[in-house]
């Protein structure tokens, strides 16, 4: 389990890399040929849960569930407004329930809970709910499929590259963050207090830090990462967003998990 300590070292170090390592560059002729393309998007599932949620547990074994499947990049965003509950939340971020109230205000929602599941930034559904969230699924897919932007991970011994598509016909956004986060593939935490109490819950795909490596104006750019700087700590896996207005609609993404990072 990543103490305080080790999350700050790896905050230094996140903020050395973003300060001199990071290499952006345009590529004008950067385009993903349509064999490169998948069959449909991925859509971006963003699960809000909290260890101090008694309604919880069932949204963290889908989310376990759905992180095996091609057509989802499935991510766990853990938050910490229920740690008064009685148990403090041991991979809970500020960051990801500001990220939470972000949604809600933009899809005029009057409140936030949990466990929620938030697809391509766009649609919400109850984590728990299985047939709401497939439709939601179907639904975002559908939603996607012609305006979706083409994202490319890949990794070497020493970097990860980011390679960002050029603007689809028809793709009205003229903006958008390319976001970096860094996840853990499992995690298996005991709750010792709290409405979970004497529960062991496994978490699948925690985002543990989210930072911003670059910004996407319909042209084509390449992100080179120094894998040495980024995969510090317990990190095992990432993920690449490409995002309207920092909290707005998920136009593009790509995931590595831990067997492809380790090149």
């Amino acid at each position: 389990m990543t103490n305080l300590a080790n999350i700050s070292r790896a905050g230094a170090a996140l903020r050395a890399f973003m300060a001199g390592v990071a290499v952006l560059l345009l590529v004008p002729g950067f385009a993903a040929a349509e064999s490169d393309r998948p069959p449909a998007p991925p859509v971006v599932i963003e699960l809000f849960t909290s260890q101090g949620c008694s309604s919880c547990p069932p949204a963290d074994a889908f989310l376990g569930e759905l992180a095996k499947r091609k057509d989802v990049i499935a991510l766990t965003l853990p938050v910490d407004y229920w740690d008064y509950l009685g148990w403090k939340d041991t991979l809970a971020s500020p960051t990801h329930a500001r990220r939470q109230r972000a949604y809600a205000k933009r899809q005029k929602d009057t409140s936030i809970y949990t466990p929620q599941m938030v697809l391509n930034g766009q649609l919400s559904a109850v984590g728990s709910r299985r047939e709401e969230v497939e439709n939601a699924i179907r639904i975002q897919a559908r939603r996607s499929a012609k305006s979706w932007v083409p994202v490319k991970l890949t990794s070497t011994s020493s970097t990860i590259t980011v390679d960002v598509g050029v603007r689809p016909d028809g793709q009205k956004l003229k903006k958008a963050s390319l976001w970096l986060l860094l996840t853990n593939n499992r995690r298996a935490v005991t709750i010792k207090r709290g409405e979970n109490s004497g529960r062991e819950i496994v978490y699948h795909n925690v985002v543990r830090q989210m930072v911003p490596i670059g910004t996407w104006t319909g042209d084509a750019i390449h992100v080179e990462l120094s894998k040495r700087d980024l995969m510090i700590d317990s990190y095992d896996a990432c993920t690449v967003l490409l995002q309207a207005d920092g909290n707005g609609p998920i136009i593009g993404a790509a995931y590595l998990r831990s067997g492809e990072i380790d090149n």
